[in-house]
């Protein structure tokens, strides 16, 4: 199961009640995205609520994709957020309570450390591959990426 699977909207159900209909908790999932980031949904929350999922959409919905916003981008770049959070030095609780600031957003921290530690894991494989096929170049990069993550 992806990271972006285990994302859930902070605040659902005052979200629900704003917005008169009901629509999954996890924020990456289809339902949630149209009534959310719909022109009629984002109107109908509060100021807070409203600039939050406006900088959600920013953030992570803008793409030219024809699929959008159900092609795969969203989740892309959320992953790169977290990895990039990671790469600041925050730890999972760190980076739970970030995107909850950012993006009125919430995951448990095992998920997030869970995500992390594949994530490095991935990096070590990549990174040994890199150095079988003869690429130390890409090797080192992928290395140092690596290292960024495990501190």
């Amino acid at each position: 199961m992806a990271i972006t699977d285990k994302i859930y909207v902070k605040n659902h159900r005052q979200l629900a009640s704003q917005l008169e209909t009901s629509f999954p908790k996890s924020a990456f999932s289809g339902a949630t995205l149209d009534i959310l980031f719909s022109g009629d949904g984002i109107a109908k929350l509060d100021e807070a609520s409203r600039d939050r999922v406006l900088e959600f959409a920013e953030d992570f919905l803008d793409c030219d994709c024809q699929g959008h916003p159900h092609c795969g981008c969203p989740e892309r770049k959320f992953v790169a957020y977290l990895l990039e959070l990671r790469a600041q030095g925050l730890g999972p609780e760190a980076i739970v309570d970030v995107m909850g600031a950012d993006y009125m957003l919430y995951a448990y921290p095992g998920d997030v450390l869970s995500f992390l530690d594949d994530s490095v894991r991935t990096l070590e494989a990549a990174e040994r591959l890199a150095d079988v096929d003869g690429r130390k170049e890409a090797g080192g990069q992928i290395g140092q990426r690596r290292r960024e993550l495990s501190r």
